[in-house]
C-alpha cells in the first residue's frame, strides 16, 4: 500500500471520506496529536485500527465528532456534563459516557461505557464536519512507541500500512487528551492531560483520579504500563537524583555511548549543551515538547537519560504520567 500525505483541503478531505466508509483508516491531526481514524459504526473498520498499530485487543479507543454532531444519538447524558462541555470543549477532554450501542462494540471492547471527544484543531474539525460521521481514533503510532505530534512522525511509523495522512501541521498540544468518567455522581479522571483535576472541580465541584485495580479490564487508553517509548535504551533519575543522572551520563559517554539527556531547563546547565533535550521551564511547555524530543532521542543516542521535573499537580500529572510509561520496563 502507498501512503499519501496531503495538506487539508476539499480534495483530500473528499479522499478521506471516500476512504472511511470502505472501512480504510485515514491519520489526522488534532491538537493534542495525530489521530489513526476509522468509521466507528463498523467492526471491520475498527479491528483494522488495531492491526495497523498492532494495538492490544483490550486497548479502548475514543471517538471524535465536530461539534454539531448530534452527541445523543451514541451516548446517555450525565447530570453535570453540560457544565463539563461548556467550560472545555471543543478541547482537549475526552468524557465517557454510557454507550447506546451505537457504535460498534470493539471501540469500548465489550464495555457498556463510550469515550467521546470534540477536538478544538480547525482542521480536525473540518475533518470531522465533511466526514460526518463518528470517527474512532487512538494515536497515529505503532503500539508503545510515542505519540505522533506531526504528519512526518505518523509516517515514519505507519508507512505502507494505511492510505492517507491529512497533514495539519505540528500539534502544539503535545500529549493525549485528558480521559474523565462522569457515569457517577462525580468526574474520576482515568488519564490526565491537559485539562487538568483541578479545572474539572473548579467546575463541578468534585474531581477524583482512579486508582487502577489489579486484573481489572482496561477503562481508559493510555492506562496500560509501557507506553509511548522510544527505541533507544531509557534511564530515569527523580528530580533529587540529577546528581547521579549526571554521573550516570559520564560513565555512559565514557563508554562510547551515544547519550542525550531529558530535563527540565532548571537542570539543563548540569550537562554539555549538546547533550541536552530541554523540555522547557513550565508544564505548557513540557507538554508540547515531550514527544517531540523522545522522538529526537531515537534518532540520536543509544541511551537517554531523563531527569523527572520537579513540578507536580496540574498539567504536570499527564506530563510525568507519559514520561515515566515511555522510560518503563515492561
Amino acid at each position: 500500500m502507498q501512503t499519501e500525505v496531503q495538506k487539508i483541503g476539499e480534495r483530500s478531505l473528499a479522499r478521506a471520506k471516500e476512504l472511511l466508509l470502505r472501512g480504510e483508516c485515514v491519520a489526522f491531526p488534532t491538537e493534542t496529536v495525530y489521530g489513526l481514524g476509522a468509521d466507528a459504526r463498523s467492526d471491520e473498520a475498527v479491528e483494522r485500527i488495531y492491526r495497523v498499530k498492532g494495538r492490544p485487543q483490550d486497548n479502548p479507543l475514543i471517538v471524535h465528532i465536530h461539534p454539531g454532531f448530534d452527541l445523543g444519538s451514541l451516548v446517555y447524558d450525565e447530570p453535570y456534563a453540560q457544565k463539563l462541555r461548556e467550560a472545555f470543549l471543543p478541547g482537549p477532554l475526552t468524557l465517557v459516557y454510557r454507550s447506546r450501542g451505537r457504535v460498534s462494540a470493539k471501540v469500548s471492547c465489550g464495555l457498556d461505557t463510550l469515550a467521546v471527544r470534540v477536538p478544538a484543531h480547525p482542521e480536525a474539525q473540518r475533518f470531522l464536519r465533511y466526514v460526518d460521521i463518528p470517527v474512532a481514533a487512538p494515536s497515529a503510532n505503532r503500539s508503545k512507541h510515542v505519540s505522533p505530534v506531526s504528519a512526518q512522525h505518523v509516517l515514519d511509523d505507519l508507512n505502507g500500512k494505511i492510505p492517507l495522512i491529512l497533514d495539519g501541521g505540528p500539534c502544539l498540544g503535545g500529549i493525549e487528551s485528558t480521559v474523565c468518567d462522569i457515569t457517577g455522581p462525580y468526574p474520576v479522571i482515568l488519564r490526565a492531560g491537559l485539562v487538568t483535576r483541578e479545572m474539572i472541580a473548579g467546575v463541578v465541584g468534585r474531581c477524583d483520579e482512579y486508582i487502577p485495580q489489579e486484573g481489572e479490564k482496561v477503562r481508559s487508553p493510555g492506562m496500560k504500563y509501557k507506553h509511548y517509548a522510544p527505541s533507544c535504551e531509557t534511564k530515569l533519575f527523580a528530580p533529587a537524583d540529577a546528581a547521579a543522572a549526571l554521573a550516570e551520563y559520564r560513565r555512559a559517554v565514557q563508554g562510547g555511548r551515544r547519550v542525550r539527556v531529558l530535563c527540565e531547563d532548571a537542570v539543563a546547565g548540569m550537562f554539555p549543551a549538546e547533550a541536552v533535550l530541554d523540555l522547557g521551564a513550565d508544564g505548557a511547555a513540557m507538554a508540547e515538547n515531550l514527544y517531540r524530543l523522545l522522538r529526537e532521542a531515537e534518532t540520536c543516542a543509544d541511551l537517554l537519560i531523563a531527569i523527572e521535573p520537579a513540578g507536580r499537580g496540574g498539567v504536570m500529572t499527564g506530563v510525568l504520567n507519559r514520561l515515566r510509561k515511555a522510560c518503563a520496563g515492561e
